[in-house]
């Protein structure tokens, strides 16, 4: 069977890897891809947004099964899309994946599920959120810390956490009232910050049965010890430290469950997957929002410990058959990804500059660098960075030490003029088998 893979980041890399694997996969193509799937995978110059251009492909190469990456294809329909044109296609529809798209949607489906998560407040007009805002201060200081999020997709971007009063004053005028991500911040949320461990829960569903997958744990600040704003995350380990299988029982029955359930009750059935980003406090878990597609890194380091045929899996999925289908087998071992990331990032960067190193890098026992932002030259070798995070350097190995240990080793082989990392990816989770 031939597989068309849309996206061109680092969680598209690893799918295009994980999916080659299968005993029945033929060609597995990308589009557009970059510099790392045109190695292990064949490219397509179309953009994935242009979706009857890949209607097209897809029926004229014979794809049995087109996966989406990214959120935004998914959000515009591109599951109806293909659907209507008769092709299989792994994602949920546009309208269930408002569930990423509107965090106003994804609360409203929390609450009618019986789904703990924060307290919050929704707004469309900055002003009026900056006046109540101090007002509650006088009163109640104790009210913030709070998050501003973003109603709309903001590529990773959407959620400020603020820890006084003028942090959040700035960052509604950043989202609403200066609109710096669009449309994205026409509507917004005030929420609670949350206290306890942060954990990410994947689950892949086909709207009836929910196969959870083993929880992984990202790392979004941009700087060591959690410092810093913000990003799309700069690195994963998986399996979470924090969360033992108790809890991941929990969170099955008290957030995976009741969503599904409650989204096909409400004529919003949700096939794909559904990406938990959950805060483990004292009281269980809380939702802190969802995703409705693989994590970028999180996807790197699950599918790295992924035994069983994920094209088989996912075709159970599309064809409403995945209760079927034998439980996935896991490799025992830890995996870790540090992602490298271009001079500035998360915020103004360049593109272009050389990579060196990368296959002094794969020479390493367990390493596999997926690419994110990359781009192959006009000699068709030379490889390039193309995007603030560039790679995503991933290993396996017997202990999460000698995981971090490998991916950072990999790390040191690779350069290009600015390239920079965290180097406490894991660290949390070294600490935590030191104390078993």
């Amino acid at each position: 069977m031939n597989v068309l893979v849309i996206g061109s980041g680092g969680r598209e890399h690893a799918l295009a890897w994980k999916l080659g694997q299968s005993p029945n996969a033929e060609k597995i193509f990308v589009a557009p891809g970059n510099a790392g799937t045109a190695i292990d995978a064949h490219n397509v110059p179309i953009s994935i947004s242009d979706f009857p251009a890949l209607i097209k492909f897809a029926k004229d190469n014979d794809v049995g099964l087109t996966v989406v990456g990214p959120e935004v294809p998914l959000c515009e329909g591109i599951v109806e899309a293909f659907q209507k044109a008769g092709l299989k296609i792994f994602g949920p529809s546009a309208k269930a994946a408002q569930m990423e798209g509107s965090k106003v949607f994804c609360k409203k489906i929390l609450r009618a599920g019986n789904v703990d998560t924060a307290q919050h407040w929704m707004y469309t007009s900055g002003e009026q959120a900056i006046e109540q805002l101090r007002e509650i201060n006088e009163t109640r200081p104790d009210a913030i810390p709070l998050i501003v999020k973003a109603n709309g997709l903001a590529g990773g971007k959407g959620a400020i956490v603020c820890n006084d009063l003028a942090e959040v004053e700035a960052a509604i005028q950043k989202i609403a009232i200066r609109k710096e991500l669009g449309s994205a911040g026409d509507t917004f949320l005030l929420e609670e910050k949350l206290t306890g461990y942060e954990a990410s829960v994947l689950a892949i569903t086909d709207g009836k049965s929910i196969m959870v997958l083993p929880p992984a744990q990202d790392h979004k600040a941009a700087y060591d010890n959690d410092q810093g704003p913000n990003t799309g995350g700069m690195g994963a380990y998986c399996p979470s430290a924090d969360m033992d299988e108790a809890m991941l029982e929990r969170v099955l029955e008290e957030v995976l469950i009741p969503t599904v359930h409650t989204m096909k009750r409400q004529g919003v059935p949700f096939s794909g997957v559904l990406y938990a980003g959950l805060m483990v406090g004292n009281k269980g878990p809380k939702v802190i929002e969802y995703n409705v597609r693989f994590g970028d890194p999180e996807c790197q380091p699950v599918l790295m410990r992924l035994q069983s045929d994920l094209l088989e899996i996912m075709l159970a999925t599309v064809e409403g058959r995945l209760g079927q289908i034998d439980p996935p087998v896991w490799d025992p071992r830890p995996t870790v990804c540090v992602v490298m990331a271009a001079d500035g990032y998360p915020n103004a960067y360049e593109k272009g500059k050389t990579i060196s190193g990368l296959e002094k890098a794969a020479q390493i026992e367990g390493v596999k660098v997926f690419h994110a932002g990359t781009k192959l030259a006009s000699d068709g070798t030379t490889v390039l960075t193309d995007g603030g995070r560039v790679l995503g350097v991933t290993a396996i190995a017997d202990n999460v030490a000698l995981a971090k240990e490998k991916a950072y080793q990999a790390v040191r082989c690779i350069r290009w003029p600015g390239a920079w990392c965290r180097k406490d990816i894991a660290d949390k989770a070294i600490l935590a088998s030191m104390k078993k």
